[in-house]
């Protein structure tokens, strides 16, 4: 029986951010890019990402606070369980790498966690921003630091 090909489809954003790249194969969202997006082979089309597109400007413009949008992206089982706890993280608030691991049951996998983060490709929906270092400050973040300001300040985070 013959592979079955995926399609990608992909949409440009401008926002605050600089442009936002999405990506979906039709059904999911699979990838939310700042800055500079991987090489993808994708059709450019907005269509499959349409909900994503309204539900990011909503976002971008204060309107949302919660995104509901089907996602998928490849990863370890260690990496889905991170990614699902990013998006327990409520709007506005920030919790520290090491408090991650605690949450994901690998209280000394605080590094572990931190790689896992910066593999996420669907951020701001996938909210790896909202992920700090101990001692408050930044951390790292793909999107450029700026941009991680930026979002922390857009939601209201404290100390931001």
């Amino acid at each position: 029986m013959p592979a079955t090909l995926t399609r990608t489809y992909a949409h440009t954003v401008a926002s605050p951010l600089g442009d936002i790249r999405l990506t979906s194969d039709g059904e999911f969202l699979t990838g939310l890019y700042l800055g500079d997006a991987p090489k993808i082979d994708a059709v450019r089309d907005p269509a499959p990402l349409k909900e994503a597109v309204a539900q990011l400007r909503a976002y971008l413009a204060g309107e949302l606070r919660e995104f509901d949008l089907p996602m998928q992206q490849p990863g370890t089982a260690f990496q889905q369980k991170v990614w699902a706890e990013l998006t327990a993280i409520p709007f506005g608030e920030t919790i520290s790498y090491a408090e991650l691991a605690v949450r994901v049951g690998q209280p000394t996998a605080a590094r572990a966690v931190g790689s896992a983060n910066g593999k996420n490709h669907i951020c701001i929906v996938v909210p790896c921003h909202r992920v700090i270092a101990a001692g408050g400050t930044l951390g790292g973040y793909g999107g450029g630091l700026w941009r991680k300001e930026w979002l922390l300040r857009h939601e209201g985070a404290k100390g931001w």
